[in-house]
């Protein structure tokens, strides 16, 4: 099937139930499909989604919200978590620019959200206390301004494709491309997105990836899985639970969130791996990065009960979720310069079988076994603001 392009907002009452459009059909051991339509009442409403299906991995895009990835079901396998927010939420309703910085966490809901692109980190204030860089940036509460949809009957493959812009007069003029790829009966899912700098001066960019993992999957007694170079706590609560920094424990009210900070293990051509576990250690999903795209990573955990939030982030990113100037003067902060762009990938694998969980455990212990796997139990001052 040849490229199927379409604008991704359409005139009209968004208040009223939209027809699906059904962009892809596909018959086959593995039937495939991918349906677009717009989302009505509540938080949600005018929302734009992609919903694609390969027949054993579905999943849901947000064209109205950063081109983020909301929920996904594979084989028996739920990705999602439980947000005290009930999205999705349209960006109408997400106050980035709160005076308190925090206006980003009354929209945060996704399976997979990227926080960028100017800054990604904690808010930041100037002098006079006035709001300079919002939690996690604007790029998850922006709309792709194009997308496309792609079927290769021959090889089964689904590409959808978007772009994102974040620019103003007289500030940076940067474009994110979004692609996401999957094939027919596969339990894959590829994401590979790109930074361009759209402008006609050099411009800086912060990139990190929050991919939320929740019940039913997650659950006491889970476990994630990370080969290391050097790790450190974030925060204090983190480092009073450093010896399970990789176990989840039972559902406590009111828990502080729990951080961990990591250079990463890797193979001499870059590549690494993360496993999630669930606590009955027959299922996993496996978060495949390469180290020289993605020079840092962290885990999030927060442990309160479910639906207040029982959650595992695990974070690829450029830098660390730290005030953008902490992050410049450490050198974290990356450049582009006119007309230039850098380009990151990442798999996702959905693993349901023993054999499969086996082999990526022994991937990772491969991995570590030629690392230092050094716990610093004081947060390193380079790291932690």
């Amino acid at each position: 099937m040849p490229l199927t392009r379409f604008s991704v907002i359409e005139p009209g009452n968004t208040s009223a139930p939209q027809p699906r459009e059904v962009l892809v059909k596909g018959e086959g051991p593995s039937p495939v499909s991918v349906e677009k339509h717009r989302l009505s009442g509540g938080l949600a409403d005018g929302i734009d989604v992609l919903d694609v299906d390969n027949g054993l991995f579905s999943f849901r895009i947000l064209l109205s919200k950063g081109m983020g990835l909301w929920r996904g079901r594979c084989g028996d396998v739920d990705l999602k978590w439980d947000s005290p927010v009930h999205g999705p939420v349209h960006p109408r309703h997400v106050p980035v620019f709160h005076p308190s910085g925090l206006g980003w966490l009354e929209g945060f809901d996704e399976w997979i959200a990227r926080c960028g692109l100017v800054s990604n980190g904690a808010p930041e204030f100037g002098p006079n206390g006035v709001l300079k860089y919002p939690l996690h940036g604007r790029i998850q509460n922006l709309p792709a301004r194009e997308a496309s949809v792609s079927f290769d009957s021959d090889t089964g493959e689904i590409t959808v494709s978007g772009t994102v812009d974040e620019a103003a007069l007289f500030s940076s003029k940067l474009a994110l491309n979004v692609s996401y790829s999957t094939v027919a009966g596969s339990s894959r899912l590829r994401v590979c997105d790109e930074v361009v700098n759209l402008g006609s001066v050099p411009a800086e960019f912060e990139l990190l990836y929050h991919i939320n993992t929740g019940f039913p999957f997650i659950t006491p007694g889970a476990q994630v899985i990370v080969p290391f170079e050097k790790m450190t706590p974030r925060e204090k609560n983190a480092r009073e639970n450093i010896q399970v920094w990789d176990r989840f424990l039972p559902e406590t009210p009111n828990i502080a969130e729990h951080c961990y900070l990591f250079e990463m293990a890797a193979d001499s051509l870059g590549r690494t791996r993360v496993l999630l576990l669930n606590a009955q250690k027959d299922r996993a999903i496996s978060l495949s990065f390469n180290k020289n795209e993605f020079p840092h990573f962290l885990i999030w955990k927060l442990m309160r009960p479910n639906g207040d939030t029982y959650v595992s982030g695990i974070e690829p990113c450029v830098n660390f979720p730290n005030t953008r100037s902490f992050e410049k003067e450490h050198g974290r902060v990356a450049t582009l310069e006119p007309g230039a762009s850098r380009v990151f990938h990442f798999d996702i694998d959905i693993l349901l079988t023993p054999g499969e969980i086996a082999l990526a455990q022994e991937d990772i212990k491969s991995l570590q076994a030629a690392a230092a796997g050094t716990i610093e139990a004081e947060p390193i001052k380079e790291w932690c603001e």
